[in-house]
């Protein structure tokens, strides 16, 4: 009988993530790192520059992962199973192909690998596994083997994912004035990508408007909202809407953003308003400075009360969740009988792309080790 601790055949985890500077020195090359190939406006990249030197030219993100890092390895230590974690960056250091490095010399030969990133599209997925594949044929070009690599399926509908957001909201309606609370509504925001890609993302039975990318976050939207419902005796209006678009001013991207909403709102006679940042993982710049500073001088601007409820994080319940994905992959590798947990009406995401799901934009070969990254 398989033992329910154990990851085999996998010897290590990876956590893959977006990266960024950590000085007022880093935030050029790394804002470089980020647009090479993507027709980034160069005024958008001054304007993103000035986000961070806001905030003294440093990320949040390099600690958030450390801290879930750190938190990983003891919920792996404390309940097990017996898996090393490793941390590498897209865009930063800890560059990814470095970490794969270190993982080769160490002996891994197969790793899974947690992106910080939990829906489908071309950005928040297929856009990994084509980095992870470059990392791997660079390793291969250096005539190293490259360990095989398993991404974890997509985590948007996990309850530990799902579950501190709801509580969350309701903490942060509990804030607001009592006089505006009961009647407030909720904006439940995400990255605004270009609506092309929204289409396409998700497997092709997904694509249509908005594709995957909406269907997902307005059923994780729906969960939450009704949790909220059910514990705070009232049933606040909500919308998703989007945030953080990077794009030339000539493609379409989804809309609303969260600022013209809450104007859009506080017109409607709106008393207040929620920003539950649902398609992030952590606080890091997009949340601080687009929700935490733009968005929040918007509102007062217009004297509308709002509050933002919490990322996830490194929340328990998340990072338990990560360890429940991490065994229920070991279990179907094994040929084990395995009920993935999920919530809403979606059910739980597959754990191989299928073809045609989130296409790339110019089709790029497969490298070796990787599982299927480019079907």
């Amino acid at each position: 009988m398989r033992d329910a601790l154990d990851a085999t055949p996998y010897d290590a985890l990876l956590l893959l993530s977006f990266g960024g500077p950590e000085g007022p020195d880093e935030v050029v090359p790394f804002l470089e790192n980020v647009t090479r190939g993507r027709g980034i406006p160069k005024e958008r990249l001054k304007e993103v520059g000035q986000h961070y030197f806001l905030f003294g030219g440093v990320s949040p993100i390099n600690d958030q992962n450390r801290t879930l890092l750190d938190a990983l390895r003891k919920e792996f230590a404390e309940h097990g199973p017996e898996l090393p974690v490793y941390w590498g960056n897209r865009n930063w250091s800890p560059y990814l192909v470095d970490t794969l490095r270190e993982m080769v010399a160490d002996g891994r030969r197969r790793v899974l690998v947690l992106a910080t990133s939990a829906y489908a599209s071309y950005s928040g997925c297929r856009q990994y596994r084509e980095d992870l594949a470059g990392a791997l044929a660079t390793l291969e070009g250096e005539g190293l083997e490259p360990p095989r690599v398993d991404k974890l399926r997509h985590y948007f509908n996990h309850p530990g994912f799902v579950e501190p957001m709801a509580e969350g909201v309701c903490k942060s309606l509990a804030e607001l004035p009592e006089g505006v609370r009961a009647g407030a509504h909720i904006a439940f925001t995400t990255h605004s990508i270009p609506t092309a890609s929204a289409d396409t993302s998700g497997p092709v039975e997904a694509h249509g408007d908005g594709g995957a990318y909406v269907k997902q976050h307005l059923d994780v939207a729906r969960v939450i909202a009704d949790a909220v419902r059910e514990r705070t005796g009232t049933d606040h209006p909500w919308q998703l809407v989007y945030q953080s678009r990077s794009g030339a001013p000539h493609i379409p991207w989804l809309e609303p953003d969260i600022c013209d909403h809450l104007e859009e709102r506080h017109g409607a006679g709106v008393p207040a308003v929620v920003m539950a940042p649902i398609g992030f993982v952590s606080d890091h710049m997009e949340v601080l400075y687009d929700l935490d500073t733009e968005a929040e001088a918007k509102a007062a601007e217009l004297g509308l009360p709002v509050r933002r409820s919490p990322t996830v994080g490194a929340d328990p319940r998340f990072v338990a969740a990560i360890r429940d994905l991490v065994l229920e992959r070991a279990a179907t590798e094994s040929g084990a009988d395995v009920s993935p947990c999920a919530l809403g009406a979606l059910g739980p995401s597959h754990h191989l792309c299928p073809a045609g799901c989130c296409p790339a934009r110019t089709p790029k070969p497969a490298a070796a080790g990787a599982d299927s990254p480019y079907v």
